[in-house]
């Protein structure tokens, strides 16, 4: 049984960028997303996703601090996209879950459906899809897409 930790999402900012690099410049958190990253493109990545407006990321805290960090922004206009990227120190204490369940919740405010993306070998993302519900909607440019229908209007 997981218990749950108080974590905390908030906006990014300068000081996070730091701890964001050490987070992307990890070969094993960069697996399944992309080369690992520089410190310059992390400095790059923290203006054009955490500190834009409105923000496409948002830092993650527990009781130690920076842990990563939730994606959060808009889809199109009727769904939110989500997901996450924890520092290895926190993987297995059932923090993806936790946020998922927090965005989602985020998202039902917002009328919104939300979307998860992520490549065929992530199992982890496909797992906490299919524990929260979302459908499978098939592949677009190598990533496999789920979606979580909660738009009352759509319905």
């Amino acid at each position: 049984m997981m218990i749950e930790k108080d974590l905390k999402i908030r906006k990014m900012e300068g000081r996070d960028l730091d701890d964001l690099f050490q987070l992307l410049s990890d070969p094993k958190v960069m697996k399944y997303l992309e080369p690992v990253f520089s410190y310059e493109r992390t400095k790059e990545f923290l203006n054009d996703a955490g500190l834009s407006d409105p923000p496409l990321i948002y830092a993650v805290e527990d009781e130690e601090g920076f842990c990563g960090y939730v994606i959060y922004h808009d889809h199109g206009d009727l769904c939110k996209e989500i997901g996450w990227v924890l520092c290895p120190s926190v993987w297995g204490r059932g923090y993806a879950s936790q946020l998922t369940k927090k965005l989602i919740e985020k998202a039902e405010n917002e009328n919104k459906d939300v979307l998860l993306e992520c490549v065929p070998e992530q199992k982890a993302t496909a797992r906490i899809a299919n524990e929260y519900g979302f459908e499978y909607q098939g592949r677009s440019e190598n990533l496999d897409v789920y979606r979580l229908y909660l738009n009352k209007e759509e319905q």
